[in-house]
């Protein structure tokens, strides 16, 4: 298949690009830098310039293609509490690759998050791909997606949990977490620190993506959670003792100054079943666990 990859060459586009290339697909990556075109080059991959907000880019590329998966998210204007800029600039770039699909019965892979379930109010148990919302943040662009039966296109959603963790991994959530410990000189929880983050693997992620690509049936949810729920204690404790520093609880009204903006999420109790995924698409995780992967250094490397 050619495969048209948004987000080509950030975290995880530098996993899904190779995983898809090794089952023998082409593969163009969309390059909004003259850096992001030479990290997919490297891959060994085809580049189209653009970005986001290049619509007709977007409907182009995947009208050319045999499927597209779709990484990319502004997360600038995320960062920066544009939250609603951020959603509705995915929405755009999703309408643009479905009207180059309309008609076609190609497969669309997009991206959501595992925390929507937490935030929509699943409680007490762990989420399941089951579970759905009417709107929301992101929960828009997924039901876009999952929705798009209707308009002959094979559409899935990819529900990652908020640490995707490996030596890949340079800006997300842990770093974060291991920056605010560098700089406050110890690691925190909130509260007891019993709150629970599920975790995948950049490369089992990765080969989530190929086979959601390969064979998701229309209108599915997926969820990227190889460990279900780890205790945001646990993941303190590990970061812990890897930089040899204390690790304390903290009250909620210090978690903004200690995680920035990280400190509602590191509040967030998400524990996350993939057993639907893993039976659907014969998706078996094999790569260390988020605790593991901690202890083995790399995150702690100057």
């Amino acid at each position: 298949m050619r495969v048209f990859v948004t987000g080509a060459s950030g975290h995880l586009g530098s996993a899904v690009v190779p995983a898809l290339l090794s089952a023998g697909h082409d593969v163009v990556g969309l390059a909004r830098s003259d850096t992001s075109a030479a990290a997919i080059e490297k891959l060994d991959a085809g580049v189209r310039r653009g970005d986001l907000s290049d619509l007709d880019v977007l409907r182009a590329e995947a009208a050319a293609s045999d499927g597209v998966i779709h990484l990319a998210f502004r997360h600038d204007l995320m960062l920066n509490g544009d939250l609603a800029g951020a959603a509705e600039a995915d929405l755009d770039a999703l309408e643009a690759l479905a009207d180059g699909l309309d008609g076609s019965g190609k497969p669309l892979v997009s991206t959501s998050g595992t925390a929507m379930l937490a935030r929509g109010g699943v409680a007490g148990r762990p989420g399941t791909e089951r579970d759905t919302f009417p709107s929301g943040y992101r929960i828009d662009a997924e039901n876009l997606v999952t929705g798009l039966t209707s308009r002959g296109v094979r559409g899935s959603v990819v529900r990652l949990a908020p640490t995707v963790h490996s030596s890949l991994d340079h800006y997300g959530f842990i770093t974060v977490i291991i920056a605010a410990a560098r700089r406050h000189g110890y690691a925190a929880y909130v509260g007891e620190g019993a709150n629970r983050w599920p975790a995948v693997h950049t490369l089992d992620a990765a080969e989530l993506y190929r086979l959601a690509l390969e064979k998701a049936p229309a209108g599915a949810r997926l969820h990227g959670a190889a460990d279900e729920g780890v205790p945001f204690q646990h993941i303190a404790a590990a970061v812990g003792r890897n930089l040899d520093v204390p690790v304390r609880s903290i009250s909620a009204d210090e978690a903004n100054d200690y995680f920035g903006f990280l400190g509602s999420f590191a509040q967030l109790d998400n524990p996350t079943s993939s057993a639907i995924t893993r039976e659907l698409l014969g998706w078996a995780p094999t790569h260390p666990g988020l605790i593991a992967d901690l202890d083995a250094g790399h995150y702690f490397q100057a």
